[in-house]
């Protein structure tokens, strides 16, 4: 069995799911050179890495990409194709060409965010006619199943769950660069970091803050990440100076410095499938408090990774952070829960196997039908 990947972004989720894969398959992944250039490091061996000048969206460079990708499954004659992301504009023009061979897609949204202005660069109808091109698919979590089947026009037997795996290498290189925790003594250092979108509920965990009040001594809230700027809502701030905001990209040993320094990540979204960011902090053994939305809510629940409160209700939100600020022990044992997670049930390995036990069976399929 000799799958080939490809996918543009998502290289967080992407080096987790290769090196998994690659531990009982043998992989092969062809991604975009200028942004997976500097990140080679973190693909294991078994990862047959191929960086492919892959033009932009808007560039018409890309039907010169669409026949290296053509010679390359001749050359490679793959027994699966897994794009991993529908959000590849012109693989629609090819996708009908690799019907020899079995296609399956991941979608890791079933519909765009309220407010993501970077995936709305896509046009709509390009993510959604891939998807539907794509005889199978994959989703991260049974509730999405019955979603991505209808708006996809599925059977329900064509579409799969395989779970986000653990992102570890950001705890990684925090063991690789020797960091430690950088707290100051008595701080209660709570954690939104990633795309700072509408849908991730910035205003919620605003308005939380602010109806804590004096209820947790020491509080400090930092906001990391590209997109709106959270200073835009400071007349809404119970304390601005609680507030360390860092609206940019953060480079990779400063995501790793902050979740170390994290007594808690907080994941207050208003729309949500799943998160990756709930994956890198179980990798580093932090609990969240999450709202009970797609497979969020269920996934920390089961999996006893924090605390689960309603979408949109900041007063709920503040309980939850006093409850955990509160109960050292408990926060200790939902970290030692998330991470013991990290690194069984959802290891990027163990979701490996499962992924090349659906691959084996997509293919048998095939050649059955």
């Amino acid at each position: 069995m000799r799958p080939l990947l490809l996918v543009t972004e998502l290289e967080d989720y992407t080096i987790a799911y290769a090196n998994g894969l690659a531990r009982h398959l043998p992989v092969t992944l062809a991604v975009p050179r200028r942004r997976y250039g500097h990140l080679t490091r973190w693909f294991s061996p078994g990862v047959d890495l191929r960086l492919l000048d892959w033009p932009r969206h808007r560039s018409p460079a890309n039907l010169r990409l669409l026949m290296g990708l053509d010679r390359l499954i001749r050359q490679e004659r793959p027994d699966i194709i897994h794009l991993l992301s529908n959000t590849t504009l012109w693989l629609n023009l090819v996708a009908p060409l690799w019907r020899r061979r079995a296609l399956l897609t991941t979608v890791h949204d079933v519909e765009v965010h309220p407010g993501d202005a970077e995936t709305r660069t896509l046009p709509t109808w390009a993510s959604t006619l891939m998807a539907r091109q794509s005889p199978d698919l994959v989703v991260h979590g049974p509730a999405l199943r019955a979603q991505a089947a209808s708006r996809f026009r599925k059977a329900p037997n064509r579409v799969h769950v395989l779970s986000h795996p653990a992102i570890c290498r950001y705890a990684d290189l925090a063991r690789e660069a020797g960091l430690t925790p950088n707290r100051a003594p008595g701080s209660f250092n709570v954690l939104m970091f990633g795309r700072i979108f509408a849908y991730k509920g910035l205003n919620h965990l605003i308005r939380a803050e602010a109806l804590l009040g004096r209820r947790i001594p020491g509080l400090r809230l930092t906001i990391a990440g590209r997109g709106d700027d959270p200073w835009q809502l400071r007349d809404e701030m119970g304390d601005p100076a609680r507030y360390d905001v860092r609206n940019r990209f953060i480079e990779d040993t400063e995501v790793a410095q902050l979740f170390l320094d994290a007594d808690v990540v907080v994941l207050p979204y208003i729309e949500a499938s799943q998160s990756g960011v709930l994956n890198v902090a179980a990798a580093f053994g932090k609990p969240v408090v999450a709202s009970d939305l797609g497979e969020l809510g269920s996934t920390v629940r089961e999996n006893r990774l924090g605390l689960v409160v309603p979408a949109g209700q900041p007063q709920q939100l503040a309980d939850a952070l006093a409850t955990l600020a509160a109960q050292p022990d408990t926060r200790n044992f939902l970290g030692a829960q998330a991470l013991a997670w990290a690194k069984g049930e959802n290891a990027p390995e163990t979701v490996g196997a499962q992924a090349a036990a659906l691959y084996h069976e997509i293919v048998q399929k095939r050649r059955c039908a």
